[in-house]
């Protein structure tokens, strides 16, 4: 007994030097502060070095206790990057910002916005360089926007078209004895094609073919407007396939070294000394400075991720989080008008429901403009229609008005392996489900009419919001998915422009000329998490990206689908373009 009793206090002293030394650690922070500003000098460059993962938003803030740990994730917000790069535009001390690497999982929609900021900042009278040892198409599409483009000898330039895969799985259930039980309504809702069917229909061709050309018509568009190549010339021969094939078909500007790369930037700068400043540093120096800034403000509202029902955390989208972000944001003074940022390809039709409801309610009292970021589509088309202004990028990937209803069943399985259930209930009405059974038709037909309402009740929410009648809302649905620039045609946006443009205008709306941002969802520092096991664990492997680079993300994607919960309304799941 008093072994253990001494163990256990020796874990809670253990836990609470820790504790201690966290406090600590915070208070000198606190006390320092000024150390953690880095000068940015006149005739500097910002530097773009990023790795790991980009989220559309990051929490804006100073975690020590994370860095003195070392079990900080690598993990950017899209929405710091953006502050970071309009701050350089009007910084005198910034002369150049030089590109090289952002995180893999950067969205097109993302990328685009970066391309204009980007413009912005070279009308400004600065320069933009960049440099890659690979440019992969979607950092070409950015980069191309540069000044002066570099590779490495032994680099090349991956310029090849869009492609999009889908995997099916008819085959593999009829095999094994379990299978998909699918209830959908939409001809084009393919997010549960694959699992009733081996091969894609004609509809769902149809929809990826004429997704993908739209976005290719703009990444083409752009890249000829900067670089003046003919850029499906370059496609069919391939003319990145190498460092030396890209200099002499003008797809970069030179063949050089990261090394001589830096002189490169130190005779565009005329300066002996190069002088740089990584983004990370500069976006702490945002934060630090919109800390002290009041009056008013225009709030930002982040909803990024699946949607489901619950809480929902950061990369999750809840309608609890989302509900209390918009009714705090409305209860603010000083913000004057809400931005809801939506990056989601949808979930819990009953989620999106609710958080569709809140947005109502945030409109009494004040604007609300939505701005549509890589994805809004389905459950996250569906928490957008109400808003009094959509605003999407010509590459959001936006609409898939539809929902269906998925059930695992492993009623022949069973059968072969010899389980028997039998099922003893007070009422024979059909609308029981068993996983070992043959789904009972009437059961289907329970579900399929549960399916059917939502679906009229979404075809109801967009003619409202959108001013259609539900019979032209219907013709455009069928959880078909639009580019930005397609949506905008049939009357599911009404502008295409990035979050600075949403804000802009909602700052408009609500008559104000000098104003801050106030962002949301607050998340606070949660030390029982911090301080946990697995918060070592993350911060040395990232599982999402290891499945995502071996390709195995799409197997992680059955699992995912299996776990849904109630009637869905997302995009097809395995939507990747490429």
């Amino acid at each position: 007994m008093n072994f253990i009793k001494n163990v256990l206090s020796s874990l809670v002293a253990i836990w609470l030097a820790i504790a201690i030394f966290v406090v600590i650690g915070i208070g000198v922070v606190i006390a320092v502060s000024d150390d953690i500003v880095k000068e940015v000098k006149p005739n500097t460059v910002l530097e773009i070095d990023l790795s790991g993962q980009m989220d559309d938003f990051a929490p804006v803030g100073i975690d020590p206790v994370s860095e003195v740990l070392g079990f900080e994730e690598k993990t950017v917000g899209f929405n710091n990057v953006c502050k970071a790069i309009e701050g350089a535009t009007y910084d005198d001390n910034i002369k150049g910002i030089s590109l090289k690497n952002l995180p893999s999982n950067m969205g097109w929609a993302q990328a685009t916005a970066l391309r204009k900021m980007l413009t912005t900042f070279k009308n400004n009278g600065k320069f933009v360089y960049a440099f890659a040892d690979v440019y992969t198409q979607k950092n070409y599409y950015l980069s191309s926007i540069a000044d002066s483009l570099f590779v490495s000898p032994l680099g090349y330039v991956e310029l090849k078209g869009l492609h999009s895969e889908v995997m099916f799985y008819k085959s593999f259930q009829e095999k094994y004895g379990v299978k998909m039980e699918v209830i959908r309504h939409g001809k084009y809702k393919s997010a549960v094609e694959p699992f009733i069917a081996d091969e894609m229909s004609d509809s769902n061709r149809k929809q990826i073919s004429e997704l993908i050309e739209g976005l290719w018509t703009e990444i083409h568009k752009s890249i000829f407007t900067s670089r003046s190549i003919n850029v499906e010339e370059a496609v069919m021969n391939l003319y990145g396939e190498s460092s030396k094939t890209a200099l002499e078909n003008n797809l970069v500007d030179g063949v050089v070294y990261q090394d001589a790369y830096q002189n490169k930037l130190k005779k565009r700068l005329g300066q002996k000394e190069f002088k740089k400043v990584a983004i990370t540093d500069y976006m702490t120096n945002q934060s630090l400075s919109s800390l002290a800034v009041k009056g008013d403000k225009i709030a930002v509202v982040y909803a990024q991720g699946e949607i489901v029902y619950g809480e929902g955390e950061l990369n999750v989208i809840g309608q609890k989080k989302m509900i209390k972000a918009l009714t705090n944001a409305v209860e603010n003074k000083n913000v004057k008008a809400i931005v809801f940022r939506i990056n989601s390809p949808g979930g819990s039709a009953l989620a999106s429901d609710l958080i569709w409801r809140a947005v109502e309610k945030a409109k009494e009292k004040k604007p609300v403009i939505v701005s549509m970021g890589n994805v809004a589509a389905s459950g996250g088309y569906y928490i957008a229609c109400g808003a009094d202004r959509v605003f999407a990028e010509p590459t959001t990937i936006t609409g898939s008005i539809g929902v269906f209803g998925m059930l695992p069943n492993a009623a022949k399985l069973a059968q072969k392996i010899g389980i028997n259930s039998e099922v003893v209930s007070t009422h024979n009405n059909g609308a029981n489900y068993s996983v070992v059974q043959p789904i009972d038709d009437r059961f289907k037909a329970v579900v399929k009419k549960g399916i059917e309402t939502i679906y009229d009740n979404f075809l109801e929410r967009v003619a409202k919001g959108r001013n259609m009648t539900k019979a032209q809302v219907d013709a455009i649905a069928q959880g078909r998915v639009w580019t930005g620039k397609k949506a905008l045609e049939i009357g599911l946006v009404d502008e295409l422009g990035g979050l600075d443009n949403a804000v802009a205008y909602a700052a408009t709306k609500a008559g104000v000329e000098n104003y801050s941002l106030k962002e949301y969802p607050e998340y606070e520092l949660d030390f029982s998490e911090l301080l946990s096991v697995g918060s070592f664990l993350k911060s040395e492997t990232n599982i999402d990206e290891i499945l995502t680079n071996t390709g195995l993300d799409k197997i992680v994607n059955v699992k995912k689908i299996l776990e849904m919960k109630g009637t869905q309304a997302r995009i097809p799941f395995e939507l990747d373009i490429k």
